[in-house]
């Protein structure tokens, strides 16, 4: 990736499989700079597999390579994804298919030259995306899920939506809806950053310590073959796979000698467009 007046680096690695349940991937993934994402097609839904695969595709063609994307870019890649998994609906034996996915993702983007170069990330639905700081796995995406609204209203543990029966509800998705609301915020790139993206398949099998072990375990220089990617796929498949798992891991060390590498969010919010956060939402223990 060319990173004008930036000096910096990418590392990631993507594997998705179907588990040991399931006979179908519905899981697509997307790992080419400047975007990567997880789209993790609606089980019970007509074409839940087609409705991810559309996601990967409509990024692909909005999103240039190698290059710094922007948020209006990104934004409208989501927007023209749901239109795009819409059109996917039709009439089965059972009245109307819908198509749908969820959709979560981090992509660097040129925010502006009062901003400068940021990771935007965005969620739809309850895959997730986790920052990683070397010892703590932190949920930077919020889930859109009944159960998740049953533990923000106080009515459920975090504990009992683990075993909750309609742990599988999600509220919102890619191609549900005419419209599409998707939580966007940016974090400044500079400095060093860790991101995982998985869909539930991972998270259903593997607590947020048990993945969290599994990184600050690995060494690729024992297995070079292996990747982290590798490591948490074979671990969740192990522990069961009832469902599809997909990750994708991105490291970036981004330094600009024109910036100060220390500076906070706030700091740079100046010029931050209207519809993007600047802060993290509240992450979920």
């Amino acid at each position: 990736m060319v990173l004008p007046a930036t000096r910096g680096r990418f590392v990631f690695s993507a594997r998705s499989d179907v588990g040991r349940v399931r006979t179908v991937n519905e899981d697509s993934f997307l790992a080419q700079s400047p975007v990567f994402l997880v789209a993790d097609g609606m089980g019970g839904h007509a074409q839940g597999d087609v409705a991810s695969q559309t996601v990967v595709r409509v990024f692909e063609e909005h999103i240039a390579r190698d290059a710094p994307s922007t948020p209006e870019r990104v934004l409208d890649a989501i927007h023209s994804s749901n239109d795009a998994v819409r059109d996917l609906s039709g009439v089965d034996d059972y009245g109307t298919a819908v198509s749908g996915t969820t959709l979560s993702g981090i992509a660097f983007v040129d925010a502006g030259d009062d901003v400068g170069f940021h990771w935007m990330a965005f969620n739809i639905g309850d895959s997730r995306v986790y920052t990683w700081d070397g010892r703590t796995l932190a949920q930077l995406s919020v889930d859109h899920s009944v159960v998740q609204e049953l533990v923000d209203a106080g009515l459920i543990s975090a504990e009992e939506a683990e075993q909750h029966p309609e742990g599988n509800v999600i509220t919102r998705a890619i191609g549900a809806d005419e419209s599409v609301d998707a939580d966007v915020w940016l974090l400044p790139a500079s400095g060093r950053h860790a991101f995982l993206i998985c869909s539930d398949g991972l998270t259903k099998e593997l607590g947020a310590a048990e993945i969290a072990k599994l990184l600050a375990s690995y060494d690729g220089r024992d297995e070079p073959a292996r990747s982290i990617a590798d490591v948490l796929v074979d671990a969740a498949v192990a522990r069961g796979g009832r469902d599809n798992v997909t990750v994708v891991y991105v490291e970036s060390e981004l330094g600009n000698p024109d910036q100060d590498d220390t500076a906070s969010t706030s700091d740079r919010s100046t010029g931050m467009h209207e519809h993007l956060e600047d802060t993290r939402p509240t992450s979920q223990a």
